[in-house]
């Protein structure tokens, strides 16, 4: 399978240059990068540390899309909606590690979606979709008398707060209780607040440091609590699911799908 990058000089594209030429199954494709950037024209294995794999960053996407069997992105909002327009017209399998879309770039992913597969997910760490899977379990399992907030800390580098993941969370717990995350979030805290209402789901978000992305999701009621946390180490883990997902998507018929349809979980 030929697999291209967008963003292919930048910190998680050459982890996904190191992960592909480690990978079983796949190859390289290509990778992209912005008009005039300093990547242009250089081996993408030379700018991810290894030695030359005879591919060289572009700055026409179009071209990445045409050689592809499958893409991944992990930029920024608007380039991904344009990416999956692209990815749409030339029936290329998507895979998403963006975040911070607005309601209205989803809506384009879902419309491309129609037209080839597209795997999103806030995150692509099988632990935290792993986790993701046990936060809907819990809060279907334990009602209302207890209170759900989601603690999330990143490096201070991150632009979006809360963080893809930590909304991620939130909607696994508003799917468990059968209401919309929207219906029912609180994001930020400030002043006199008064009672916390019933069936509120919080966010705290912390920055600093280089912290990659440590998560807990807290079910406290009268009595007890229940925390479910994951950390992450290294930033590998997000390329290694990329490419999973990458691979899994090869054959899938068009249709917006999750990493939990990857992992089966």
């Amino acid at each position: 399978m030929k697999i291209g990058i967008v963003g292919c000089a930048g910190r998680m594209g050459q982890m996904l240059v190191r992960e592909i030429a480690a990978t079983a199954g796949c190859t390289l494709a290509g990778g992209t990068e912005r008009v005039g950037g300093p990547a242009l024209g250089k081996d993408l294995g030379v700018l991810a540390g290894l030695d030359p794999l005879g591919v060289t960053a572009i700055d026409d996407p179009v071209a990445l899309f045409a050689e592809a069997d499958a893409v991944i992105d992990f930029t920024a909002p608007e380039s991904t909606e344009r990416h999956a327009a692209l990815a749409a017209q030339s029936e290329t399998a998507l895979v998403i590690g963006t975040t911070g879309l607005n309601p209205s770039q989803q809506a384009a992913i879902a419309t491309a979606a129609t037209h080839t597969a597209i795997v999103q997910s806030p995150n692509m760490s099988l632990g935290v979709n792993l986790l993701l899977a046990l936060v809907e379990q819990v809060a279907h399992a334990l009602d209302d008398d207890f209170d759900i907030d989601i603690l999330e800390m990143h490096h201070r580098r991150k632009v979006d707060a809360p963080s893809g993941t930590a909304l991620g969370l939130g909607r696994a717990a508003a799917a468990g209780r059968g209401v919309a995350l929207e219906d029912v979030w609180q994001k930020v805290r400030d002043g006199h607040t008064g009672a916390r209402p019933r069936g509120e789901i919080g966010f705290a978000t912390l920055r600093g440091g280089d912290v990659i992305g440590d998560h807990t999701v807290i079910f406290a009621a009268d009595g007890e609590r229940v925390e479910l946390t994951h950390k992450a180490s290294g930033r590998q883990i997000y390329a290694k699911g990329a490419v999973r997902a990458a691979l899994w998507a090869q054959d899938k018929t068009p249709g917006l799908y999750s990493m939990r349809d990857v992992l089966g979980v």
